[in-house]
């Protein structure tokens, strides 16, 4: 998994389209092996992010839970705790 896709799902306040897009967006640079595409290949590269912004939005949309929803403050302080201790040599 690419270490840049964040989890989308259950958090308060939703994600917005700017993250599901992020999100696709990384997906289909670590499937196609490149961050930036050729002009050639550029009208696919764009329609494929759109196909997996478009899915990823369908999911999140359809997903069901009964834990309470994650505080994204609280999430982005573990995970700096955690690559604090990660790095720290």
């Amino acid at each position: 998994m690419c270490r840049n896709i964040r989890q989308l799902h259950n958090f308060e306040p939703p994600a917005t389209p700017d993250e599901v897009h992020a999100a696709a967006l990384q997906y289909v640079r670590k499937v196609a092996g490149a961050t930036k595409p050729s002009q050639r290949n550029q009208a696919a590269f764009d329609k494929a992010v759109a196909a997996v912004a478009t899915a990823t939005a369908a999911l999140l949309d359809e997903l069901v839970t009964t834990a309470p929803p994650k505080d994204r403050e609280v999430e982005a302080a573990k995970a700096k705790e955690r690559a604090r201790i990660r790095y720290a040599s």
